[in-house]
C-alpha cells in the first residue's frame, strides 16, 4: 500500500487513530482495487456546515433528517456500532424524544439470551442496545455484496481527509464516465473518489427518501443531511467541546487580565523604590 494513500486516509486524531484505521481499509476494500485506491484524490469543495468553527452547532432538523436517510439508505449495508439508540435522544445530537426513541430502536430485532433453556432468541430492541448491524458477520457482509466488505460509518467522517465535504462530495459525484474511460465489472465512476472507479452503486435519488418536514427531496438535500449525520455519529460530543473550549478561552482571557494588572503592580512598586 503506497505513501500516498497512507496519507490521504490519515486522521489527525490520534485517540481515534486505531480504530479509524480499521474503518478506512474497509471503506478500500469495498470501494476500489488497490489499483485505484492508490490514485491521487481530485480536491474536495468545501461546504457550508452549521457545526463548523469554534462556536458551531448541529442543526437538529438536519440530524434527524439525515438519520432518516441513513436507516432507510445506507443501514441497508452499513452498521454504525459505536452508537446506541438512546445516543439518537442525547443532547447535542438529534434529540429525538424518548418516545421516539424507544419507537426507533423497537422497530429492530436484537439477538439475546440465553434463556432458561440455554437458547438464544430475538427480542425488540432497546434504546441502551447499540445499533443493529446490517449483516451477522463481515462474511455475510461480503456474500451480500459481491466480495466487497461495507464498513462500519461510527467513525467515516473522521476517517476521511475533508471529512463531512469528503462524504457530500462521494455521495453527489456519481457521474457517467467519461469517454475512452473503461470502467472495471461492477464498478460506478465517481468524480471525487480516487481512481474514479468505486464498487458502491449510486444510492441516493431525488424523491428516494420522504422528507416531512417540507425539505426538498433532492440528492443535494439527502446527501448534506446524512453527511451531517455521519458528522455527529463520529463525533457525538462536538458541541459539547466547542462549549468547553469556549469558556476555556474566556478563563484564559481573563486570567492574562489578571497577570497584566499583577504585573503592574509590582514594577510600579520597584519603580518608585
Amino acid at each position: 500500500m503506497g505513501e500516498k494513500f497512507m496519507k490521504m486516509f490519515a486522521s489527525p486524531f490520534s485517540r481515534v487513530g486505531l480504530v479509524a484505521a480499521g474503518v478506512v481499509l474497509g471503506t478500500a476494500t469495498m470501494h476500489a482495487p488497490a489499483s485505484y485506491a492508490a490514485g491521487e484524490a481530485p480536491p474536495i469543495p468545501s461546504q457550508s456546515w452549521s457545526f463548523s468553527g469554534p462556536f458551531g452547532l448541529f442543526d437538529r432538523g438536519q440530524l434527524q433528517r439525515g438519520y432518516k436517510v441513513y436507516k432507510e439508505v445506507c443501514a441497508v449495508c452499513h452498521g454504525l456500532r459505536l452508537l446506541h439508540y438512546r445516543n439518537l435522544g442525547e443532547p447535542g445530537g438529534p434529540e429525538f424524544s424518548e418516545a421516539e426513541v424507544k419507537a426507533i430502536a423497537a422497530e429492530v430485532e436484537v439477538l439475546d439470551g440465553p434463556n432458561e433453556d440455554g437458547e438464544m432468541f430475538d427480542r425488540p430492541g432497546r434504546p441502551s442496545d447499540r445499533f443493529v448491524s446490517p449483516f451477522p458477520n463481515k462474511e455475510a457482509a461480503r456474500a451480500a455484496n459481491n466480495g466487497a466488505y461495507p464498513p462500519d460509518l461510527s467513525l467515516m467522517a473522521k476517517a476521511r481527509v475533508g471529512g463531512p465535504d469528503y462524504l457530500y462530495a462521494l455521495l453527489t459525484g456519481y457521474k457517467p464516465e467519461p469517454d475512452g474511460m473503461e470502467m472495471s465489472e461492477g464498478m460506478s465512476y465517481n468524480e471525487y473518489f480516487p481512481g474514479h472507479q468505486i464498487a458502491m452503486a449510486p444510492p441516493l435519488f431525488d424523491e428516494g427518501v420522504e422528507y416531512t418536514d417540507g425539505t426538498p427531496p433532492t440528492i443535494d438535500n439527502y446527501a448534506r443531511d446524512v453527511s451531517a449525520f455521519m458528522m455527529w455519529a463520529a463525533e457525538p460530543k462536538l458541541e459539547e467541546r466547542h462549549r468547553v473550549g469556549l469558556r476555556f478561552m474566556i478563563y484564559l482571557v481573563i486570567l492574562a487580565g489578571l497577570l497584566y494588572l499583577a504585573k503592574r503592580r509590582v514594577w510600579s512598586k520597584l519603580k518608585h523604590a
